[in-house]
């Protein structure tokens, strides 16, 4: 989790979406209808129930037409039902328009920080605005050229990969997509050793074989076939080596496809172990060196009724969560804040090798604090008092400030100094 970039041109992926904050009177009504119908169309935000209804609908419609699209190619069933079949299939795919250009139509608020026509453009050329397009689009096309029937009939599987957005709903499945991305770097060190391994020895196999069955490894590609084929140990038989010396190198690129192959593997093996462990660890409240505190504001304080994007929060630090009432806010930029918001604020956890030392002090009613002035304790000038805790009140200390019963100091330390120690 980061603090809000204005300048970020990141899509928006929340599943709460809460920063779009449709009810605002601020807004205008079509800016306000806008953001419901993106709320409705993004998988996954189950608020109201039109949301939810239109999950379960789209998600049904693409598993129909993909059944459909799968009895399509029985000839026994096509002769029987294919009208029934056609009919399915049109009304599938006249949702999956409709579904595109609504998306088309919300695509501001999937990229808040663009024009709306910067926005439109970014989604049409998107992965995820492609494959909706492929979705739809190809069923028409025959309509204007028969004669691309068979080409465009082949796009309509784009429509399957429609199915990750489930990954909104289950958690394991955005593990994989998340293991990816971690190991992006090692994966593409892993492919390319193994890319420069198929070359090495399709090369050398060539040179080898060519001799004696030119017809068989006629050019260099014919060797690259033979190495995938050996590598990946899926070998067809179609291509083999007959020289003694061939052989001998088939079998050691066997044995080094075998170890080849296992390195990607190991790779995603151990991220999903971290992964997992990651998971569970901030399941059970670990923090991952992000330590958190919840402030609440009052109507005086100098954050009420600013923005999340104008608070300048400094840099390490982020508003990870806004509490207002029973309802639960992701931090974006255009969010308001107002007098009674409890906000959840994280920042990076001390490190290096000089140590910070907090420390907490209860001042009784015979503690020698008691009645005395800040400016008068006798303690470390390495040690300094930061924040009074008063009748669940927070106070910045004065040099005047005044210690009274039950006050809770807070104090920092540069060192672990006997006096703070003492003072406990």
């Amino acid at each position: 989790m980061s603090r809000f970039d204005e300048n970020s041109d990141a899509p928006v992926h929340d599943p709460a979406l809460a920063w779009l904050d449709d009810n605002d009177v601020t807004i205008p009504p079509h800016e306000r209808f806008r953001r419901k119908i993106f709320k409705m169309v993004s998988v996954g935000v189950v608020d109201v129930f039109i949301n939810q209804f239109y999950d379960v609908l789209s998600t049904g419609m693409l598993i129909v037409n993909l059944l459909v699209t799968i009895l399509n190619t029985y000839s026994a069933l096509r002769a029987k039902y294919g009208f029934i079949f056609d009919q399915i299939e049109l009304v599938t795919v006249i949702f999956f328009a409709i579904d595109y250009a609504l998306r088309l139509y919300t695509a501001k608020c999937l990229y808040p920080n663009k024009s709306h026509f910067r926005a439109v453009l970014k989604y049409i050329f998107s992965f995820t605005g492609v494959i909706d397009f492929l979705s739809f689009f190809p069923y028409f096309m025959p309509m204007f050229f028969p004669a691309g029937a068979a080409v465009f009939k082949m796009f309509r599987v784009a429509r399957i990969l429609r199915l990750f957005r489930i990954n909104a709903y289950y958690d394991s499945l955005n593990v994989i997509t998340e293991v990816l991305m971690r190991k992006s770097k090692q994966l593409m060190s892993s492919i390319f050793i193994i890319l420069v391994m198929m070359l090495a020895s399709s090369l050398c196999m060539y040179s080898i074989e060519n001799p004696e069955q030119p017809e068989v490894f006629s050019n260099a590609f014919s060797g690259i076939w033979w190495s995938v084929s050996t590598l990946l140990t899926v070998g067809y038989g179609d291509i083999y080596p007959v020289t003694t010396a061939g052989k001998v190198m088939g079998i050691i690129i066997a044995f080094l496809g075998v170890g080849l192959v296992a390195i990607p593997t190991g790779i995603i093996s151990a991220g999903f172990v971290e992964q997992y462990s990651r998971l569970q660890n901030i399941g059970s409240g670990g923090s991952e060196d992000v330590h958190f505190i919840k402030i609440e504001l009052k109507e005086k304080d100098n954050w009420t009724g600013k923005r999340i994007s104008d608070l300048n929060l400094p840099s390490g630090m982020i508003a990870a969560v806004i509490i207002r009432g029973d309802e639960t806010i992701i931090p974006r930029g255009p969010v308001r804040l107002r007098a009674g918001d409890q906000i959840i604020l994280g920042a990076d956890s001390i490190k290096g090798d000089k140590p910070v030392y907090l420390k907490e002090i209860t001042v009784r009613q015979g503690h020698r604090w008691n009645g005395q002035m800040l400016r008068d304790l006798d303690i470390s000038r390495q040690t300094f008092i930061v924040m009074i805790k008063r009748n669940g009140k927070t106070i910045i200390p004065k040099g005047d400030f005044v210690f009274h019963e039950n006050d809770i100091a807070i104090m920092y330390s540069k060192v672990r100094s006997r006096t703070a120690d003492d003072e406990t």
